[in-house]
């Protein structure tokens, strides 16, 4: 499979891209600059330079075209204000929504956050970020040229992962590995049964595979 990744030198996005690279798929990490490829590169995957704030969708559609499964899993980041979460973690993921949609990239995932809604309220950043997350899911939601699939993880960790988790509509909230979310990641890409699924991740207790066969009907 081809498959492209926006946010491709995110911490969830590098790991996705080894587990792909290592079981034979050709993957592209679009980044914000050049001085991040070398550790895309690393991880097995062909950088693309482009700003997803300011690119037109034109441009990112030429990066999708060709590609089995599109994967959105870039963010504003810690440190980043209310105005960033706004382009990024709304606008950003409306635009690679929409270049999908016209590369005619039918597979698209998004990584979400858990509590995303567009009537969050608060004044915090972190408030602003959930508010944009949910109006990127609510887009996402309504589009029906993409078979898509709405990735929540809980509070994410950087311990090794254990292939252990809690794959639901809603699992309550709890932490989970990114090493963990980067495998469901792979999974769901191969479970086409899940588009349409708005699906909560947290650590559980069970093993990863069985989690996402549990939700398309499959038996090993």
């Amino acid at each position: 499979m081809r498959i492209v990744i926006a946010g491709g030198h995110g911490r969830i996005a590098l790991r996705l891209e080894r587990l792909l690279a290592a079981r034979g798929d050709e993957v592209t990490g679009i980044i914000r600059s050049e001085e991040q490829a070398d550790a895309v590169r690393a991880a097995g995957a062909e950088p693309v330079v482009l700003d997803l704030e300011s690119a037109p969708v034109r441009s990112v559609a030429a990066v999708l075209r060709g590609a089995d499964a599109a994967v959105f899993a870039a963010g504003a980041g810690p440190g980043s204000g209310h105005a960033r979460k706004d382009t990024v973690d709304r606008g950003a993921a409306v635009l690679f929504a929409n270049a999908a949609e016209r590369a005619g990239v039918r597979r698209y995932l998004t990584v979400s956050a858990m509590g995303a809604d567009v009537e969050h309220e608060g004044d915090e950043v972190f408030d602003a970020y959930l508010r944009a997350k949910g109006a990127a899911d609510d887009d996402l939601r309504f589009r029906s040229g993409l078979d898509w699939t709405i990735l929540r993880p809980g509070a994410l960790t950087d311990g090794a992962g254990t292939g252990l988790v809690r794959l639901e509509a809603s699992t309550g909230r709890g932490p989970v590995p990114r090493d963990d979310v980067a495998a469901v990641l792979a999974h769901l890409i191969d479970s086409p049964e899940t588009a349409g699924l708005v699906l909560e991740l947290t650590g559980g207790t069970t093993p990863l595979p069985a989690a996402v066969d549990a939700l398309t009907g499959r038996s090993r």
